[in-house]
């Protein structure tokens, strides 16, 4: 039983006045008390446990079914909508969850991407026992393979693929987008969905050049320690953490201005939201279309909580899937 003797996730006066007041309630109903994965002993068994709490059952689609999509034994969820397939198949949208490199499997984010289907939501490598570049290695294998199997085994048109991914996931996301122009041919995709996605391994908790990270010090789930127990998991080797395949807001603008137009999904009380503005600008300087949203009220997780943080989480996925549909040309 979980004790309510230690807050382990408090909620701070400087936060608490600005987070919106659903989830307050949550936070205090089910989350003071409960300790989170930096805060004890490390056990592969607790990426058993939910990743985040209070979402929502996913939504009825078409299909879902398991796949195999690396030869190094990756596995990916497909979800399909219901209804004909389209003439020239499934526009897809190519999705990673979130989990600081660490946590997470493919039932993390199902109802999100349940909402945004086609999905194919990819269960990547994690660490500490896979550290970077195993993720990055197994995003390529997985866009390699969708290019080319799509088609026939999943109904889709790979001339609309998007790919996109949740703080981690929208790490990974961000850098194959920069990844499959390097690819001979280039594959081509249209779209970019990155919600709070982590873009720069190397900046300071002392809020150098990202001010969130000092600002938003004392917010709920994210916190900076948190995010450096991930950061040391994924990216253990120093020298690493600046290369653009672990920091995308570091590559280089000869690659950046042919990425697909993104909207990046950042919320106001995150430690990463002003390098996910920074990426943002790093876009648009290279003449990429995009929007930056930013989220009042909501800490970094608001993402997967539509079930707990109605409105504002609500709000956020029906803008998500808004914007996929537009780039796919189905809206």
């Amino acid at each position: 039983m979980q004790s309510q003797s230690v807050v382990y996730q408090p909620l701070f006066a400087d936060i608490q006045e600005k987070l919106d007041p659903d989830y307050v309630a949550f936070h205090k109903e089910h989350m003071l008390y409960k300790p989170l994965q930096h805060q004890r002993p490390w056990n592969p068994a607790i990426r058993k446990e939910p990743n985040v709490p209070g979402n929502t059952p996913p939504v009825q689609v078409g299909s879902v079914r398991d796949m195999r999509v690396t030869a190094g034994g990756c596995m990916a969820r497909v979800f399909t909508p219901e209804g004909s397939t389209p003439e020239d198949g499934w526009p897809v949208l190519l999705y990673f969850h979130g989990g600081g490199w660490t946590l997470g499997n493919v039932n993390s984010e199902n109802s999100k991407c349940s909402q945004l289907c086609k999905v194919v939501s990819v269960d990547y490598r994690l660490a500490p026992e896979n550290p970077y570049p195993a993720a990055v290695e197994d995003a390529v294998e997985s866009l390699q393979w969708l290019y080319v199997n799509g088609p026939t085994d999943l109904t889709v048109d790979v001339k609309r693929i998007a790919v996109g991914g949740s703080s981690s996931g929208g790490n990974l996301a961000a850098i194959l987008a920069l990844k499959a122009v390097e690819q001979t041919p280039p594959i081509p995709l249209v779209f970019q969905l990155l919600f709070v996605p982590v873009t720069d391994n190397v900046c300071d908790p002392n809020g150098q050049p990202h001010y969130s990270w000092y600002e938003n010090r004392n917010t709920v789930w994210l916190s900076p320690e948190r995010m450096l127990w991930f950061r040391n998991n994924y990216l253990p080797d120093l020298e690493d953490r600046a290369k653009w395949d672990a920091s995308p807001l570091f590559a280089p603008d000869k690659l950046v201005r042919k990425v697909p137009k993104a909207l990046l999904v950042l919320t106001e009380l995150d430690i990463l939201r002003d390098e996910g503005i920074a990426y943002g600008e790093k876009l648009r300087n290279a003449g990429v279309e995009v929007e930056v949203k930013v989220y009042k009220g909501a800490p970094h997780h608001i993402t997967n909580m539509d079930g707990a943080v109605t409105q504002l989480a609500r709000d956020l996925i029906s803008d998500a899937v808004e914007a996929l549909g537009k780039a796919f040309g189905t809206l």
